[in-house]
């Protein structure tokens, strides 16, 4: 097998093992005032952990300390990725920096919308927050930002599918917008590791429909990859697509968003992403050159749910999660949960079981 045929073979096996993103994390100063504020902003209702313990095996970006945190997982079942909302119990969390887009590591995460004009009139009259104009992004699509109450940046951006009817404002999490130094690098990485391998655009660009935060004229090389719905994975129709924007600053020396702070402090933390056979995925990672930093080898329990995660640096050492899902609750109150690893189809769940994690809802 020639280097042209084994990456082809490699992108559509990694694309096989990837199935969506799972989540976003965000590290805040209180995670239980979090919830509901992105409960009733983003309706990230359903509740599938909330766990308080150590986060003992992140050490290597927590300053070579063991330090505790409390941790809950909401999502919206309209369809998308969820928030892992993180807060440090052991210390206060750093603030954030005031990054712009094309500061390295994770600028904004990008959430569906089905009718981004009723969104944006919408987000519009929300008092807590702040909202962009109205954009064309360089694919032809309406998108506008939004920052909220704690500072967070948000791209809310057309969906193209969706798990179950909403109300048209939003669903979950889609992908993220992330800085970096080398285009082209990263989008090797992106494509090439995560299986994220199809180029919707790609070019140099000024930032005509970036954040106001931005200095007009700026020049950026941008590129936004896609990967369609997997037909593999249980949670995979529920997921959906992923989109990530990888953005390099051309004309200014960018930040590097979490440059002398910990993982878990203030802002987006890492991006997550649900895996297929964490083994197969660790080997052919390690084949690309990208060894994985943090491995919970078996089952990890977060609450109720249980997995096994894993983290992996993108060439710039953004943090990228991968979970291999194992155990999630349907009814925490009767104490029924579901095994997935008794699973011995890697398609998706029936859309009622799904559906049943509508039970557990943020109170």
């Amino acid at each position: 097998m020639n280097a042209a045929t084994r990456k082809i073979f490699t992108n559509c096996f990694m694309k096989n093992l990837i199935t969506g993103i799972q989540q976003v994390g965000i590290g805040v100063t209180n995670a239980d005032e979090a919830k509901h504020v992105y409960k009733n902003l983003f309706g990230m209702n359903v509740l599938i952990f909330d766990d308080r313990s150590e986060a003992s095996l992140m050490t290597k970006y927590t300053g070579s300390q063991v330090h505790n945190r409390h941790a809950i997982l909401s999502m919206n079942l309209s369809g998308g990725g969820g928030f892992e909302i993180w807060q440090f119990t052991s210390r206060t969390p750093g603030e954030q920096n005031s990054p712009v887009v094309g500061d390295i590591g994770i600028f904004a995460a990008k959430i569906k919308s089905g009718n981004v004009k009723e969104a944006h009139k919408y987000f519009g009259n929300i008092q807590t927050i702040t909202v962009s104009d109205l954009f064309e992004s360089p694919d032809d699509r309406l998108h506008f930002w939004l920052t909220d109450p704690y500072g967070n940046c948000f791209n809310i951006v057309e969906g193209d599918e969706w798990f179950k009817a909403g109300n048209g404002i939003c669903g979950g999490v889609v992908g993220a917008v992330i800085g970096v130094s080398n285009l082209e690098k990263s989008i090797e990485f992106y494509k090439n590791v995560l299986g994220i391998d199809e180029v919707i655009y790609k070019g140099s660009a000024p930032a005509i429909d970036l954040p106001a935060r931005q200095q007009q004229g700026q020049q950026f090389k941008r590129a936004l990859l896609k990967k369609q719905v997997s037909n593999k994975g249980a949670f995979s129709k529920l997921l959906g697509a992923v989109q990530i924007e990888l953005v390099e600053a051309l004309d200014f020396q960018p930040r590097k968003i979490y440059q002398d702070r910990y993982w878990g402090d203030c802002g987006f933390i890492h991006l997550c992403f649900d895996v297929l056979n964490m083994d197969h995925l660790k080997e052919q990672c390690q084949q690309a050159g990208y060894t994985f930093s943090v491995d919970s080898a078996n089952s990890f329990s977060m609450g109720s749910s249980a997995g096994r995660f894993c983290y992996l640096e993108d060439p710039d050492g953004t943090l990228i999660e991968l979970v291999e899902t194992h155990k999630i609750p349907i009814l925490k109150k009767f104490n029924w949960h579901l095994d997935l690893q008794a699973r011995k189809n890697e398609g998706p769940l029936p859309a009622w079981m799904i559906g049943m994690l509508a039970l557990n809802k943020i109170k």
